[in-house]
């Protein structure tokens, strides 16, 4: 009981810190946390006001800081990353098709999301261009995934009345544990494939007799 008060405590003070977290995490990616941030916005955890705006700005920030890769290092980076450029092939084939819809779509489409801003700045879209598509993909991202978490939070405080509040913080508890558990599980992968990647040897060409 009193680790419960001390989570609904630190949700609800009055300091920034949830927000910020949103933002940062958002930035890199966060569809999971944003849904599940608004679960806990509609048990009155969070505010859904700045929580949607964290959610909007953080995409926004965070794709702009990958278009920008793209656009000033994307070929040193490919140079040095080959692969990379499979899938940064197939997402301009995506973009040079669809062009305006898929900036404003990709958030949506698994696989891309993590490649699709650095594809665009290599492309050489406009800057302008693509900021204000991004501003505006970004803000659509938000509320589709800050409403459909506070949606589900809502129909789940009907269902469980009194204890919807302490579910919303196991919920939020348990998906910051899975999730920085996956993330390091995930750069200790890379780093193991590219240690022996480094060490592997390499095809010696046979002489003829």
């Amino acid at each position: 009981m009193m680790q419960h008060m001390t989570m609904q405590h630190l949700l609800t003070g009055h300091g920034a810190w949830p927000y910020l977290l949103t933002f940062a995490w958002t930035f890199i990616e966060g569809e999971s946390f944003v849904l599940f941030a608004g679960f806990a916005a509609a048990q009155g955890l969070l505010n859904p006001a700045l929580l949607l705006l964290a959610a909007w700005l953080g995409s926004f920030g965070g794709d702009q800081c990958y278009f920008w890769i793209g656009r000033t290092a994307g070929v040193r980076l490919l140079a040095r990353r080959p692969r990379w450029r499979d899938r940064v092939d197939r997402t301009t084939v995506i973009l040079r098709r669809y062009d305006i819809g898929f900036i404003l779509t990709f958030r949506f489409i698994y696989g891309v999301r993590n490649i699709s801003s650095f594809t665009i700045g290599v492309s050489g879209v406009a800057w302008l261009r693509f900021l204000i598509l991004n501003l505006i993909a970004a803000l659509i991202w938000a509320v589709v995934f800050v409403s459909a978490g506070y949606l589900s939070g809502r129909a789940m405080h009907r269902a469980l009345g009194a204890y919807a509040q302490q579910f919303s913080v196991a919920m939020l508890a348990g998906l910051v544990v899975i999730v920085v558990t996956a993330y390091l599980y995930q750069r200790l992968r890379r780093r193991r494939a590219e240690k022996a990647a480094a060490v592997a040897p390499r095809d010696v060409p046979k002489l003829d007799a």
